[in-house]
């Protein structure tokens, strides 16, 4: 069951609603049609109380006022283009300089930033946009769609939908940040995490811009191929290199044995709340990200400002800077093709 309620007018006037993907079960997700973005997940834990796991937004003003890409869909390209620029069939794109001399997430005013058209079709809510030839320095008008569903046995899946008139380059992604104990605690100190990588894309420095080199994780705090807690990968940043540059975790991991179709990418369980999440897509990487950035200044769901590693992300996507790298898989998308690709974030409890 879908249902929407109104969250209220932009300055501009225009509604913001919000959906409710309700299951058999009671369980929930709520989205908005600004961004896109994934406001909640209640999901029961291993008592059967349902609670929130997600840190996000609960007002369309916490939403004007935060910050950080908390729970939106990201484009048109999620993560970094290094230089803010890139060369496409003979002719140079440039773009917005949004993190240093870098491109992120999409520029100024990316997928994050529009309002969607919403539609609701049977048990999948279906969001649309489209971007025009030139919006945020991108070639192509480019025709969007992203359908979410939530399942009865509490699975939320996004479906990326898209096409073009003119070739471009595209990486979609959700930015949702996940605590399975919920948006009051404010650490993942419970939190064990397993990512099926056995490779990371090698950084430069500081600025989080690939190498074009892969980087075996053995022997590093990257090495989570075995359930692992967050919080001790997270004691060896001093002595890790590749954590340094990063503020903790902020890496691209290739997904083992990619080939286009679903699979398991991650699971995340929460000792606290005996919550497990996995995470599967057909995307050939994920980004692990420890919620380095947050601050204070953002505004959180229990009256409270959210504090810095107190959320954690796993966006599936191409890998980052994939336009400069050829041996990396490819961003681009042509005239007659289509664009098309999967998550789930399953939910369960033990």
């Amino acid at each position: 069951m879908i249902t929407r309620t109104s969250m209220g007018k932009t300055p501009s006037g225009e509604e913001i609603v919000k959906f409710r993907l309700q299951n058999a079960s009671g369980a929930y997700a709520e989205v908005s049609s600004l961004g896109g973005c994934i406001l909640s997940i209640h999901v029961p834990d291993n008592r059967g109380e349902l609670n929130d796991v997600t840190v996000s937004y609960d007002t369309l003003e916490t939403m004007e006022a935060g910050g950080g890409y908390m729970g939106y869909l990201i484009g048109r390209i999620g993560n970094r283009i290094g230089g803010a620029s890139f060369d496409l069939g003979g002719k140079r794109y440039t773009l917005a300089k949004n993190d240093g001399q870098n491109h992120l997430h999409g520029g100024m005013a990316g997928f994050d930033k529009k309002i969607w058209n919403a539609e609701i079709n049977g048990e999948e809510l279906v969001l649309r946009i489209i971007s025009p030839d030139g919006e945020e320095g991108y070639p192509g008008e480019l025709h969007v769609q992203v359908g979410y569903a939530f399942s009865n046995d509490n699975a939320l899946s996004i479906d990326y939908l898209a096409t073009t008139d003119a070739e471009t380059i595209l990486n979609l992604t959700n930015h949702v940040y996940f605590n399975l104990s919920g948006p009051s605690c404010e650490s993942l100190a419970n939190h064990r995490i397993q990512i099926n990588a056995d490779w990371i894309t090698e950084i430069a420095d500081v600025q989080c811009i690939p190498t074009g080199r892969l980087l075996p994780v053995a022997g590093t705090p990257f090495d989570l191929n075995k359930l692992r807690k967050i919080c001790e990968g997270l004691d060896q940043e001093a002595q890790c290199e590749q954590m340094r540059y990063g503020g903790g975790y902020d890496h691209n991991f290739v997904i083992r044995g990619w080939d286009k179709q679903m699979r398991q990418a991650s699971v995340v369980e929460d000792s606290a709340s005996g919550r497990r999440m996995e995470t599967w897509t057909d995307q050939p990487g994920i980004q692990f990200y420890g919620g380095n950035m947050i601050s204070g200044n953002t505004p959180g769901k229990c009256g409270v400002p959210y504090v810095r590693r107190q959320a954690f992300c796993l966006e599936t996507q191409h890998y980052p800077d994939s336009i400069h790298h050829e041996t990396f898989p490819s961003w681009v998308l042509k005239p007659g093709e289509v664009y098309k690709t999967r998550t789930e974030y399953r939910f369960s409890a033990k």
